[in-house]
């Protein structure tokens, strides 16, 4: 188990303005719980805390906290950042017995590769670290999952994991830890048409039957004659018939004679 050591200095004064001076000089304030006494509140180096903690076992390093001759083993256990520089403003220490089991999460590492990764599924980790009661020197690094036999579709939950030696997972439900989820299909859309025949309104793709310059369509050449529209086609019936002296239309039938005479040409 790593450990460091870490100098504090006994503060007195508390508050804002304090605090303030406290940054001023290089200095945090912070604050050590449990040992079974009252809150002791102290000033530790951010620098040198971030340094002490720079273990494989990071949260979970044993720091020997020094200060006035006294020496407290504790685990660094929380802190406050600036939300712009992101500089520590205040730490809070746990102070431990070392014959005395602690509860500390743990981070989770997976293990091997799933069958169902081999399969096309996708492998995902639901829970990133485990609470684990074990003593102060026999908290471990990480906790393994060894994830080789799960299939698609299938997970494997806290109760499935064997926890290291000297070391009691805690847990009120059967969470999953880990599981290989289905892979999604993509779906194909295959084109459709602009628009359908008989939908009024619809506006037809072009080359499309009853199409605008489409073959057959009305007023495009080629059009089969007496279709609706196209030239030389008969009137509809009840239509207008053309004014008289108008021009016939190109191609339409020549008018009838009306087989009464002009009058012309009597003698």
């Amino acid at each position: 188990m790593s450990q460091n050591v870490l100098n504090a200095e006994k503060r007195d004064s508390r508050g804002k303005g304090p605090a303030r001076r406290l940054r001023e000089k290089g200095l945090i304030p912070a604050v050590v719980y449990g040992g079974g006494a009252s809150p002791a509140h102290v000033a530790v180096d951010p620098a040198l805390l971030l340094e002490a903690i720079d273990t494989p076992h990071r949260f979970n390093t044993i720091l020997v906290l020094k200060m006035d001759g006294v020496e407290k083993h504790v685990l660094f256990k929380d802190y406050e950042v600036d939300p712009v520089s992101r500089q520590l403003l205040h730490a809070d220490f746990l102070e431990v017995q070392m014959d005395k089991s602690v509860r500390v999460h743990v981070p989770v590492e997976t293990v091997g590769r799933a069958v169902g990764q081999v399969d096309g599924g996708i492998l995902s980790l639901a829970t990133h670290d485990i609470l684990v009661e074990a003593l102060p020197d026999r908290i471990p690094v990480k906790i393994e999952v060894d994830v080789t036999e799960i299939k698609i579709g299938h997970s494997l939950h806290i109760s499935e994991i064997k926890a290291p030696a000297g070391c009691k997972f805690h847990y009120s439900t059967d969470y999953v830890v880990v599981f290989v989820a289905v892979p999604e299909k993509e779906e194909v859309v295959a084109p459709v048409a602009a628009a359908v025949l008989g939908v009024e309104g619809a506006v037809a793709a072009p080359g499309a039957p009853g199409a605008p310059g489409a073959p057959g369509a009305p007023g495009a050449p080629g059009a089969a004659p007496g279709a609706p529209g196209a030239p030389g086609a008969p009137a509809a019936p009840g239509a207008a018939a053309p004014a008289a002296g108008a021009a016939p239309a190109p191609g339409a039938a020549p008018a009838k004679p009306s087989g009464k005479p002009s009058g012309k040409g009597k003698k």
